[in-house]
């Protein structure tokens, strides 16, 4: 990795608790921030574009770039499906002088954390309880009942990992979940 490092700001949440919805309403404030395109073995939803939302790749291209070491972190979320942040992102983005924001998966957050410590600021996201969650997965339309039943049995085990976390973002409002997370990550940037 560069010796150009700069500050990693990481949003996790289970799905569906609002990580994206902050994430895109923070970058636009802080214009040193840039977002980190993950890599993923799954399909496109919706409108999705390779390069914008996600790096998407087959899960045979996945696997051949985990065993060349090309990640920081990488894990199968979901049986056959895997995520990662590739090392050439990370790179890219230092290389312009931003800091690097994330919306990842918990366990994947907290492995960037454990790498990069006080450089990185890993905020949890957290969705007021898991009947809210179900209420937003089926709003968004994108997933099947099996995928929502697989989303909200691990958002349970996620929501347990919420104190490994610098802070917890309740977002039961989304006003004050922008206001709180926005200070959060102002302090941050300025220290």
């Amino acid at each position: 990795m560069s010796d150009k490092r700069g500050k990693l700001v990481i949003f996790s949440a289970p799905s569906g608790a609002g990580k994206s919805t902050l994430v895109h309403y923070l970058l636009p404030k802080f214009p040193q921030l840039s977002f980190s395109i993950s890599a993923t073995s799954r399909a496109p939803r919706g409108e999705e574009k390779h390069g914008v939302e996600y790096y998407f790749l087959t899960a045979a291209e996945f696997q051949k770039r985990a065993s060349n070491d090309e990640f920081l972190e990488w894990e199968e979320v979901y049986a056959g499906t895997y995520y990662g942040t590739l090392k050439s992102e990370v790179e890219r983005l230092w290389d312009e002088g931003k800091s690097v924001v994330f919306d990842i998966d918990v366990v994947g957050g907290l492995r960037l954390k454990s790498i990069f410590g006080d450089a990185a600021l890993a905020m949890f996201v957290q969705a007021p309880n898991l009947e809210e969650l179900e209420k937003r997965l089926r709003g968004r339309g994108t997933d099947s009942e099996e995928k929502i039943a697989e989303r909200l049995a691990k958002a349970s085990q996620e929501m347990e990992r919420a104190p490994e976390f610098d802070t917890i973002i309740v977002n039961d409002d989304l006003d004050r979940a922008k206001a709180e997370s926005s200070s959060v990550l102002e302090k941050f940037l300025r220290a």
